[in-house]
């Protein structure tokens, strides 16, 4: 059985070698295939020639910046990724993004919090054929019939409400810049938008977590956006 078991493949762009080892030995422990790239260049060729399920890709590479290599491949690549830098500026964050990343890790980083990352990615590229009801923890949310429930009791959300919670179902586990979200609902940029969002967040918690206040599965991430958590399915 052991050896019918999959074995995904991560693709790592990154110029420091040192790094590069560090993450091998990581995610080989872990039973991932790993491919490695140096540079933009060979980081293409990587990517065209393993088909990889996730890429791991710094911004600071000595060809071309990661930013620029991250916008080539989402013109023909859809391929989960996640971005590691020593830049933990917001603005980086949300420019990466906002540029196709699927997630972002600050070096030094940690190497659970990493894998938990991975995974969570090669979920949300699987859902591709995924039943039309999105459970997390308490929630359930039956797409078709277009039906709310919490801790299996339905819940009534307005048009918006709802419109934002689907944004979140289809990138569960992603994070989502406070501009993506207003441009996915309001077709405008976020600076027009920023109270009407934050007020729509917090009535949407009151409905779906069990305490608003702290919140389990719509989390902030701070400065830069929100992120719907997968958890257990509660029972």
């Amino acid at each position: 059985m052991e050896k019918n078991k999959i074995k995904y493949k991560v693709l790592i762009i990154d110029d420091e070698a040192q790094i590069r080892r560090l993450l091998r030995m990581t995610l080989e422990t872990n039973e991932y295939k790993v491919f490695e790239a140096a540079t933009a260049k060979e980081g293409m060729l990587g990517v065209t020639m393993n088909h990889p399920d996730v890429i791991l890709l710094d911004l600071g590479l000595p060809d071309e910046s990661g930013l620029s290599l991250l916008r080539r491949l989402r013109e023909w690549s859809a391929v989960p990724l996640i971005v590691l830098t020593v830049q933990d500026s917001e603005s980086v964050m949300i420019e990466a993004l906002d540029s196709g990343a699927d997630d972002y890790v600050t070096k030094p980083f940690n190497a659970g919090e990493l894998l938990a990352r991975i995974r969570v990615a090669i979920r949300h590229s699987l859902r591709m054929d995924e039943s039309p009801v999105f459970r997390s923890g308490s929630l359930e949310v039956d797409i078709n019939s277009r039906v709310t429930r919490r801790n299996k009791e339905e819940v009534k959300l307005t048009a918006t409400e709802y419109s934002l919670l689907l944004i979140f179902i289809r990138n569960a586990g992603k994070v989502l810049t406070h501009s993506f979200i207003s441009r996915e609902i309001w077709s405008a940029p976020y600076a027009d938008n920023a109270q009407i969002l934050r007020v729509h967040i917090a009535q949407l918690r009151k409905k779906i977590e069990n305490d608003p206040s702290v919140p389990e599965l719509l989390i902030t991430e701070p400065g830069v956006g929100y992120r719907l958590k997968m958890l257990p399915v509660a029972e």
